[in-house]
């Protein structure tokens, strides 16, 4: 399945009554579609998701200047890092550091074949890195290149 088939389904697992604040993607969720399926569970969405290179403002009558309208402009006056800076984006790479950990340390795929036995290993799982980050948390150093 491509990523933008997969938001709806998403969003459906979050109950109603919680709300939204802000969706933020990667680039392979880019297009009109991914944010009218965003903004159809709740209208006051943020949504962060980089618009892709070369990407155009929609074909709209220029008075309404959707989200993913606002991002391209964004992008093309400040640039690509100008714009994770102003829309928050540098988050995203938060979570992906969090699923990184997890990945590496309880493993990176579930062994339960039932849902809610799947829910309760992750569950756990994230139990887990809680109490290990509660202990220490790791002092992350980048080695620098070596040179040939």
């Amino acid at each position: 399945m491509d990523d933008p088939s997969q938001v709806g389904p998403l969003l459906d697992q979050i109950p109603a009554d919680i709300e939204i604040n802000q969706v933020t993607a990667d680039g392979a969720y880019d297009g009109e579609a991914t944010y009218k399926t965003i903004l159809d569970r709740q209208g006051d969405i943020a949504v962060v998701i980089p618009p892709r290179a070369g990407a155009l403002p929609s074909q709209a009558d220029g008075s309404i200047v959707t989200q993913r309208d606002a991002h391209v402009l964004m992008m093309e006056s400040l640039g690509r890092l100008g714009w994770q800076e102003a829309a928050g984006y540098g988050k995203r790479s938060l979570v992906e550091t969090a699923m990184g950990r997890y990945k590496t340390i309880i493993g990176a795929r579930l062994r339960s074949r039932r849902p809610d036995a799947q829910r309760c290993e992750a569950a756990i799982g994230v139990a887990v890195l809680h109490r290990m980050m509660a202990l220490a948390r790791p002092n992350s150093v980048r080695a620098a290149t070596a040179t040939a």
